[in-house]
């Protein structure tokens, strides 16, 4: 290991004991390019982040005009900034009805506490429901949703009370009653093994919450800006939340968080008290403009179909290889998940495919489960250099 790397493990704060290690000196579109030369597919987008690869000259042409400009001025909400007027405006542009108003944060986690206390505040109400299998950050509050006990339990009482009930099955979605605030819902779980509903769960999901009177939360922090074969997730199912979180492709490659909803709601963070929720860094002025631009492209070029193309694709590919130690392939848009019979074997396979050259990562909920999140302007010579990466890392699974 080289000295940045001793460094990497005697002063950076762990959040594994078997990081990656890969150390990147640059990227550039599809690829991570390392210190000692050599290139890896970025088969996961930095888990989602950089949908438009990496240096996108777009944004980053933004990002050297917003620099020139100014950088932090205000805390948000105070003064008017530009690019954060614009990227909301655009947001609410593209997000249906009643979705006008728009907050950003720092992350998705924050956007997640900000939309509980919204909820909290707007109904009067406690309690939330969440899913197994879910996972929707590492704040208290978010975590205390999280669908892995295993995750929740180190950390004693969690903010709550909060149910969990399992995800896909309409029969227990009797139990959201009065007492319940929110329910929060990814459209796809991500972290939870890229588990896709039926439309039919998520529109009865919707019908329970409007009978108790709970607000409805979709998290799109990963499903968001086209992943999953459409811009929103949302899209696929023909409902619409309350309230929409959205961050990772969001600031298109910068920090950056937002939840969407509609004026009533939102406009409880005004009074009783005001400044109900205040974030110093939230919409950065630079992250606005990154996110405005690559937002631009990805409708400009729509993207979001690509998706649907190219991922239908990779999963007909993957279901070809007939691989014994797959269980299942399944996938929406470029957000492909695949099932191995066993944890050990998805490890092997991640660990044998990164010797390849691709990135590839499991899942937190589902350690059996291998998630495929290239860049959204991915190459199809690229793609099938990933494929026949992983079609040779089976191979040596195998053996």
């Amino acid at each position: 290991m080289s000295e940045l790397g001793d460094f990497f493990r005697q002063n950076l704060a762990q959040t594994s004991d078997a990081p990656i290690g890969l150390e990147i000196s640059r990227a550039e579109g599809s690829w991570l390019v390392a210190s000692d030369g050599r290139r890896y597919l970025d088969f996961i987008a930095g888990i989602g982040v950089s949908a438009l690869g990496h240096g996108h000259p777009e944004v980053l042409a933004a990002i050297g005009e917003q620099a020139r400009r100014h950088l932090h001025v205000m805390v948000y909400g105070e003064y008017v900034i530009e690019s954060q007027v614009m990227l909301a405006r655009r947001l609410t542009e593209l997000l249906p009805r009643p979705l006008e108003r728009v907050y950003f944060t720092n992350s998705g986690a924050e956007a997640i506490e900000c939309a509980l206390k919204v909820a909290r505040k707007f109904t009067g109400r406690a309690g939330f429901v969440a899913f197994d299998g879910a996972y929707h950050g590492d704040t208290m509050g978010a975590l205390a949703l999280a669908g892995n006990r295993a995750m929740r339990e180190p950390f004693g009482a969690l903010p709550g009370p909060v149910r969990h009930l399992p995800f896909g099955d309409e029969g227990p979605l009797a139990k959201i009653d009065s007492t319940i605030a929110a329910v929060v819902v990814e459209p796809v779980q991500a972290e939870g093994g890229v588990r896709i509903p039926e439309p039919g769960f998520i529109r009865a999901l919707r019908q329970r919450c409007d009978r108790a009177g709970a607000m409805l939360i979709f998290d799109e922090v990963l499903t968001g800006f086209g992943r999953t074969g459409k811009l929103f997730a949302l899209e696929h199912f023909g409902v619409v939340p309350d309230i929409v979180v959205m961050a990772k492709a969001l600031g298109g490659g910068l920090p950056l968080g937002a939840l969407c909803a509609r004026d009533e709601l939102l406009g409880t963070l005004s009074h009783d008290p005001p400044l109900g929720h205040i974030t110093t860094f939230g919409g950065h002025p630079l992250s606005c403009a990154a996110g405005l631009a690559a937002l631009n492209v990805i409708v400009r070029e729509r993207l979001y179909e690509r998706a649907a193309t190219i991922g239908k694709e990779i999963v007909r590919r993957l279901v070809a290889m007939r691989a014994p130690e797959i269980a299942a392939v399944r996938g929406l848009g470029m957000l492909v998940g695949i099932e191995f019979r066993d944890a050990a074997l998805a490890r092997r396979f991640v660990a044998a495919t990164l010797a390849r050259g691709v990135v590839l990562n499991w899942t937190l909920n589902a350690d059996n489960v291998v998630r495929l999140a290239p860049v959204l302007t991915i190459a199809p010579d690229e793609v099938d250099f990933a494929l026949s990466a992983m079609e040779k890392a089976l191979d040596e699974i195998r053996r």
